[in-house]
């Protein structure tokens, strides 16, 4: 495993609309692991594979219970609306306000083909949609009410 470099906002990388995946080998194993390992070293509960520089329908997410590896994720349902503080490895340091569905459940492969649902609430259900949207060019500053700034104590407002 290694970490890769996690590309940075104003990567045009970013805004492109990532390939399904078709072959699952040990080159896409290779990409999983890798992701899995540079989202951990860089503290996210999920990362896309256009984050890495790979135009590929492939994302990690974890936000603290297991690993869930998503490959070609299609969102199948949605139910209710948060509105809460969402931040992004590709713009470190920064936060804003994004609307975004309190359930979600979605349709992928794992790492070996196989098509399963997974079903997530707040945060978990956040992570799937902002994973989800950087395989479609799309960015949580494209869908933020406002950005987030830190006062004299530290506190974001």
């Amino acid at each position: 495993m290694a970490i890769r470099e996690i590309r940075i906002e104003g990567d045009e990388c970013l805004r492109k609309v990532c390939r399904s995946v078709e072959k699952f080998d040990e080159r896409l194993h290779t990409l999983l692991d890798d992701m899995a390992e540079t989202m951990y070293e860089g503290n996210g509960v999920g990362l896309a594979a256009p984050q890495v520089g790979v135009l590929r329908r492939v994302v990690v997410i974890d936000c603290g219970d297991q690993l869930y590896e998503l490959i070609n994720p299609v969102i199948i349902a949605q139910a209710g609306e948060i509105d809460d503080a969402e931040g992004c490895l590709s713009s470190p340091g920064e936060y804003g306000m994004v609307k975004r569905p309190e359930k979600v459940a979605v349709k992928a492969l794992d790492r070996n083909g196989n098509e399963y649902i997974l079903e997530g609430e707040g945060l978990m259900a956040r992570a799937i949609c902002h994973e989800c949207d950087h395989l479609d060019g799309r960015l949580y500053k494209d869908l933020v009410s406002r950005m987030l700034h830190q006062d004299a104590d530290g506190n974001w407002v």
